[in-house]
C-alpha cells in the first residue's frame, strides 16, 4: 500500500480536462487486460493504492450546472484525478470521497466495470447502483429523449448539487447492471468537489455505492475503505472525512404522490417544502410495497445493511400521545436501561460492550477533575464517573437533539466499536425528525433487537 500527499500548492490554476493519456498503476493495469469488456470480472489481488487529496485545492466559480468546469490549484490533485480517471475509464474501480459516505466508483455505462463494483464489495446482484453525473448536461445525454421530467426541475434548482438521488426512466445506455432489470435509473448530482472533479475527468458518469463489504457499516474515512477493499481494488482517494455521514435521500418523484423511497442527508421536512413535493410520501412510514421491495428501484431497501460483526440493539422511547420521543433522553433513562442490560449480558458470558451516546452532556471540567476526562477518538470529552467500566466502551455519537451530529458520526462509531472487539453495541435512539429519520433508518437495519422504553420508565 502507498500514501501520498498533496505536494506543496501551486501559485497556478488548471481547469481540469479529461484522462487521455496518464499511465495506470500496474496491478491495474494486469486487471484491465486490453479492456474491460473482453470478459467478466475474474479475482484479482491488488496492492492498492492511497493517494490523498486536499477538496480545498477544487473549486467551481460558476453557479452554472449544466457544464460546470472545475478549477485545479494544486499539480499533485491533478496528477492523482488523471490516474484515477484513466483507471475508470479502464474499466477498473477506485474507492473516492462524496459528501455522503465514500463510494466505490465505476464507469456507469460499463457492464463489466459495473460487475466489478458487485465482485469487490459482494454485493447482492439485485441491489441497484446509484449513478453519479457531474453536470445537467451529463444527465441529459443518459436519459430517455435527453429529457429531465419537469417534477424535478425545483428539487434539481434547490439541492442539487447535493445528497439527493433521484429516480429516472431508464435509456438503453445504462446496463442492466446498473438497475438490476428495473425500468428507471437512480441518479444523483453530488457536491463533493473530487467527487465532480474525477467524474469531470472521466468524461463519464460514474456508478459508485458505498466503498465497503456489503452489509457493513458504510465508510465515512479512507481507512474504513481500506479495511474492507485493501487488495480487492486498485485505487483510494482520501478526501478526508464525509461531511453528512449517512447515505443520499432518494426520491422517486415519478410517482404519484411523490415518495421518499431512502432517508437521507436532505429531510423529509425540507422536500415537502418544494413545488411539487407537498404531498411526498416516506416508504415504510406513510406506505409499503412488497413487490417493490422483492425488486428494489434503490438500494437499501430490500437487505440488511450497516451490521458490525457485534450484535446490535437499539434502545429507544415509544412514542405516545402523553409522551412524545425527544431527542437526548438523559442518562437516567436509555442509559440506565442499557446497564442494566450489561449486567444481564455478564451473567450470560459476553464480557465486552459498546454503548453509542447521543446524551452526553456537553461540560467543561475544572482543573481538578481534568485527570477524569474521557476523550473519545472523534475529539469529544466526558467527564468519567464512577459507573465506568474499562470493558464498557462509550462512543458519543453527539447531542440528539442535533441529529445531523448524530447521522455524521454513525457509522464511524459503529466500526470504531466493532475494531474494539466488543461483543454487543447499543445504541441510544434519538427522534425521527429532521435528519434523525435517516439516523433511526440505518439503526434499524443494523440492529438485531430493539428494547422499547415507555418515557416514563426510568425517570
Amino acid at each position: 500500500m502507498t500514501h501520498s500527499s498533496p505536494s506543496a500548492p501551486s501559485t497556478t490554476t488548471n481547469t481540469l480536462t479529461p484522462a487521455t493519456n496518464c499511465t495506470l498503476p500496474a496491478a491495474a493495469a494486469v486487471a484491465a487486460g486490453n479492456g474491460s469488456t473482453a470478459a467478466a470480472p475474474t479475482a484479482t489481488a491488488f496492492k492498492t493504492v492511497l493517494e490523498t487529496i486536499d477538496p480545498a485545492t477544487i473549486t467551481y466559480t460558476s453557479t452554472d450546472l449544466d457544464d460546470p468546469v472545475p478549477e485545479i490549484s494544486q499539480p499533485h490533485t491533478r496528477h492523482v484525478l488523471d490516474q484515477a480517471a484513466h483507471i475508470l475509464r479502464a474499466g477498473q474501480v477506485v474507492g473516492m470521497p462524496t459528501e455522503t459516505v465514500y463510494g466505490l466508483a465505476s464507469n456507469a455505462l460499463d457492464s463489466i466495470a459495473a460487475q466489478r463494483i458487485f465482485k469487490a464489495k459482494n454485493r447482492p446482484q439485485d441491489n441497484p447502483l446509484i449513478v453519479h453525473v457531474s453536470s445537467l448536461k451529463m444527465l441529459r445525454s443518459i436519459l430517455k429523449d435527453n429529457i429531465i421530467p419537469d417534477v424535478y426541475d425545483d428539487l434539481i434548482r434547490t439541492y442539487w448539487p447535493g445528497p439527493l438521488t433521484l429516480l429516472f426512466p431508464r435509456s438503453s445506455l445504462i446496463p442492466n447492471e446498473i438497475t438490476c432489470g428495473q425500468a428507471t435509473v437512480a441518479v444523483r448530482f453530488p457536491s463533493h468537489p473530487i467527487t465532480r472533479a474525477l467524474i469531470s475527468a472521466c468524461d463519464r458518469p460514474l456508478a459508485a455505492p458505498s466503498a465497503n463489504s456489503s452489509g457493513k457499516p458504510s465508510p465515512t474515512l479512507a481507512s474504513h475503505v481500506m479495511d474492507d477493499l485493501a487488495g480487492k481494488i486498485p485505487m483510494v482517494i482520501d478526501g478526508g472525512q464525509c461531511s453528512f455521514g449517512i447515505e443520499s435521500t432518494v426520491v422517486d418523484g415519478l410517482r404519484v404522490p411523490p415518495a421518499i423511497l431512502r432517508p437521507g442527508g436532505i429531510t423529509f421536512e425540507q422536500i415537502r417544502q418544494v413545488k411539487g413535493m407537498e404531498k411526498v410520501q416516506v416508504y415504510k412510514k406513510h406506505f409499503t410495497d412488497a413487490a417493490m421491495e422483492q425488486a428494489p428501484t434503490t438500494p437499501g431497501m430490500k437487505y440488511r445493511h450497516y451490521s458490525p460483526e457485534a450484535e446490535v440493539v437499539l434502545v429507544e422511547y415509544i412514542k405516545t400521545e402523553d409522551s412524545p420521543v425527544s431527542n437526548g433522553s438523559g442518562p437516567t433513562g436509555q442509559y440506565g436501561r442499557i446497564l442494566k442490560e450489561i449486567e444481564k449480558l455478564k451473567q450470560e458470558g459476553k464480557k465486552r460492550f459498546g454503548i453509542l451516546r447521543t446524551s452526553f452532556t456537553t461540560t467543561t471540567p475544572s482543573a481538578a477533575a481534568a485527570a477524569a476526562v474521557i476523550t473519545h477518538p472523534n475529539g469529544t470529552t466526558h467527564l468519567q464517573d464512577d459507573r465506568e467500566d474499562e470493558n464498557v466502551i462509550e462512543f458519543p455519537l453527539g447531542q440528539g437533539s442535533k441529529p445531523e451530529d448524530v447521522a455524521r458520526e454513525l457509522f464511524r462509531g459503529l466500526r470504531y466499536l466493532d475494531d474494539q472487539k466488543v461483543d454487543c453495541i447499543f445504541v441510544e435512539g434519538i427522534s425521527e425528525d429532521d435528519e434523525g429519520l435517516a439516523v433511526m433508518n440505518r439503526v434499524r437495519k443494523a440492529a438485531s433487537r430493539t428494547i422499547s422504553l415507555e418515557s416514563t420508565e426510568f425517570l
